[in-house]
């Protein structure tokens, strides 16, 4: 690691006696020793441009920026500017010592040299890269990388993981490093679930394209069962099998992130569980297990669920349906397990077609079922009121974050003939399973904003929601005949009809085209993320006041993996643990826990929040949701404004409510309104609904979105990257609310914000009620 070096460490560690960067007041004088006359600034104007210079350091860069920035070798004087501006900011004094002291060695040309020299180590998407191999010369090449893929903020991921690296090894001997790697030996997660591995299971992998019916005859074997249990990747599919069962009359029970329907007292005592598949329960025996979307399991956050759910279900006949490209991958993760498996392949039931031409723009030409899929929920509201006012015919929405109840509302909608909405706009939630009667699937855009700049949607994603036309059963019919099998009666299957896929826009053809009618790429290994288990015999290791984020990253980094698997990526789990490290008395458990929760820190707001529960339950007091003055109760006694603040404060008080009620299930005696917490959370909804339904499209910003999708679609097919560039660094004013687009806004429509971001160490160790009979 890079701490290794002494030189390094006694350069920038902390050193008291002596001050590394000069005050304000003495910068100020060297400005003005060799200026006369009116070029000599006052204090006060020195101090303004001071502030101003810091400000800039910290404000957030285009990708462009970025480019433009190392293009010119302007990247030594920003990181200069930016670490005087942290170590400003910082509350940490040893820290920003390190800072300073860091500054003042990057000035020194030898040591820039030095630093400057290339080295093999890759970025992580987290924003930092492990330093091993004592290699302090790696440090500036990690910053530059980072600052290029990410920003500002993955050259502090990368300072503070290199700062604590330093600390932390003064700390151990060599035995304490040997006995970490130990720890840190990921190559055989098989072995992680003995319980499982104790019975012998037999595996049914059901592969084929969308709408081939794999998920219908996986859960018509689970509807057979006296026992069992469905995961899948979103809430909205573990409501339509709960709903589908319970209407067969297979008592059921709901379990998402932060849902729990359990059956009351007046009711036997439920042997289904539908839940999503980080909710899924390890230590129960059932007779059948259902994993939905197995594809998923290579997912470069989320593969891990996938994994877990694979290898420790306790089930004696397991049912994944997904892609065909997960075939080899299964068969190999099957063998080292000793199971047995058998691989069912199917065939789409009703024809797909790519249109050849798109609609041109023109919203008038949409008809009754079709689907537009839009990529923010801002987008989608947009679309629904254009479109109706083009074609004077009713629209129904569709997308992760509704509440369940719209959501069945909307669908039943569209999916029934016999009333006047005949058009769905949807969000990529429909590419997971979602049973609808779509006819024509249109792509509003084939790009997406990834958090940094917009991307082309992968081929395998495109191919998976365009496969939603031409719908051979829908959940309704799947509920109508369960009733009507109760009664003696079976309704007639529908004839299957011809799908139809295109685009909005004539420039997306040619990809979705493309990515129809190639082969997706086999998925080589599965995600995996350090069971709880061993990550807090890990933490142990270190001193109490080590950094947690540190601890991830550091485990992160040694970990010995098999080519058959992949660690997910830290993503949300470091910027959570750096906000609630301040936080006294909360045990390695508490940590863990509050980093798998359902966050995102860099919204306005929610690190205020995360870091008051956190105290909460570092203090053992009141979290009754009147008792958090953080939470931005009193917006719900203002007027519905329509401009853009209004919007993220509704949104940051949401997300705040679901992150509330996901703790009440972790912590139940101290987050105590969990009925309270919902009832405003459904009239947070309301007002977001209404607020939505009134925005309409901006010429402006519908021209700068349009440039910035031609830019990712010249990225794409390798055109210049100058032009490509030229765009990118154009601003966009985000005082308007744009159009259905995936323009980054705080509604941007995230299908997953209430399951765990790593595996809950709860969840592993107790289940909520017994299922099915024990196994020997």
């Amino acid at each position: 690691m890079l701490p290794a070096d002494g030189v390094l460490t006694s350069r920038l560690l902390v050193i008291r006696k002596r001050q590394i960067l000069p005050t304000v007041f003495a910068r100020f004088r060297s400005v003005n020793k060799n200026q006369k006359g009116p070029a000599r600034l006052s204090k006060r104007k020195f101090l303004d441009q001071d502030s101003d210079r810091l400000q800039q350091t910290s404000r957030p860069l285009s990708l462009a920026e970025r480019h433009q920035i190392l293009n010119r070798e302007n990247f030594t004087p920003w990181l200069i500017q930016h670490l005087d501006w942290v170590a400003k900011s910082s509350p940490d004094t040893d820290f920003s010592t390190f800072l300073r002291n860091l500054g003042t060695n990057i000035q020194d040309k030898s040591s820039w040299e030095t630093l400057t020299t290339k080295d093999d180590h890759s970025l992580s998407t987290g924003g930092w890269r492990p330093l091993e191999l004592n290699k302090p010369r790696a440090l500036l090449n990690a910053l530059k990388e980072g600052f290029l893929a990410i920003g500002a903020q993955a050259v502090d991921t990368q300072l503070h993981y290199t700062y604590n690296g330093l600390l932390a090894n003064r700390e151990f001997k060599k035995v304490d490093l040997a006995d970490q790697g130990k720890l840190a030996d990921l190559r055989y997660p098989v072995e992680w679930y003995p319980a499982t591995r104790a019975i012998q299971r037999t595996i049914h992998l059901h592969v084929g394209p969308t709408n081939s019916g794999k998920t219908y005859h996986a859960l018509k074997r689970l509807e057979e069962a006296e026992s069992g249990v469905y995961a899948g990747p979103l809430r909205l599919l573990a409501h339509e099998v709960y709903s589908r069962l319970n209407a067969r009359g297979k008592i059921c029970d709901l379990v998402t992130g932060d849902e729990r329907i359990i059956k009351g007292d007046n009711m036997p005592i439920a042997r289904m569980r539908s839940c999503t598949v980080e909710m899924v329960p390890l230590n129960v025996d059932f007779d059948i297990a259902v994993v939905d979307e197995i594809q998923m399991i290579g997912h470069k956050e989320r593969g891990w669920a996938w994994t877990q759910a694979l290898l420790g279900l306790k089930a004696r006949e397991v049912h994944l349906c997904g892609e065909e490209r997960t075939v080899p991958l299964i068969r190999e993760l099957v063998a080292s397990m000793g199971d047995k498996l058998e691989i069912h392949t199917y065939k789409r039931l009703s024809p797909l077609k790519t249109m050849a031409t798109s609609l041109r723009g023109s919203l008038s030409q949409f008809r009754k079922g079709d689907c537009v899929v839009v990529f923010s929920r801002v987008g989608i509201h947009a679309m629904k009121r254009d479109i109706e006012r083009a074609t004077q015919k009713r629209v129904a929405v569709v997308y992760g974050s509704l509440p369940p109840e719209i959501r069945a509302q909307q669908a039943r909608l569209f999916n029934d003939p016999n009333n006047d909405y005949d058009i769905l706009v949807a969000s990529d939630a429909i590419g997971m399973g979602l049973n609808l009667a779509i006819k024509r699937i249109i792509f509003e855009s084939v790009t997406k904003y990834n958090g940094a700049f917009h991307s082309i949607i992968p081929p395998h994603e495109i191919k998976q929601i365009a496969g939603r036309a031409g719908r051979f059963r829908t959940a309704a019919q799947a509920e109508v005949e369960g009733i009507s099998q109760l009664n003696g009666s079976l309704p007639n299957m529908p004839t299957p009809n011809l799908g139809l896929v295109t685009t909005l826009m004539e420039g997306d053809l040619p990809i979705v085209r493309e990515a129809m009618e190639n082969e997706a790429t086999p998925i080589m290994s599965a995600g995996i993320f350090p069971p709880t288990s061993i990550l807090m015999r890990f933490a142990a290791y270190f001193p109490p006041s080590t950094s947690f984020a540190y601890i991830l990253q550091r485990l992160h980094e040694i970990s010995l993996m098999h080519p058959r698997f992949a660690l997910c990526q830290l993503k949300d789990q470091v910027p959570i643990a750096d906000v609630i490290q301040p936080v006294r008395n909360l045990t390695i458990q508490d940590r863990i826990i509050f980093c798998a929760a359902p966050v995102n820190t860099k919204q306005k707001g929610m690190s205020v929040i995360l870091a008051s529960f956190a105290r909460c339950v570092g203090e053992n007091s009141s979290g009754a949701l009147l008792d958090i003055p953080e939470l931005p109760l009193n917006i719900l006694d203002e007027k519905i404004t329509l401009n853009r603040d209004y919007l993220e404060r509704l949104e940051m008080l949401h997300k705040a409510l679901i992150l509330y009620l996901w703790l009440s299930y972790r912590f139940a005696g101290v987050f105590i309104n969990q009925a309270m917490a919902f009832h405003v959370k459904g009239l947070v909804e309301e007002r977001i609904d209404k607020m939505l339904a009134e925005f309409s499209a901006s010429p402006q910003i519908t021209e700068k979105i349009r440039k910035m999708r031609e830019k990712a679609l010249a990225r794409a097919g390798g055109m210049d990257e100058q032009a490509s560039d030229k765009n990118e660094g154009e601003s966009i004013d985000e005082t308007n609310i744009p159009v259905h687009s995936s323009i980054p806004d705080p509604t941007n429509v995230s299908e997953v914000p209430d399951q765990p971001l790593m595996p809950d160490p709860l969840e592993q160790m107790e289940p909520l009620v017994s299922y099915g009979t024990e196994h020997t």
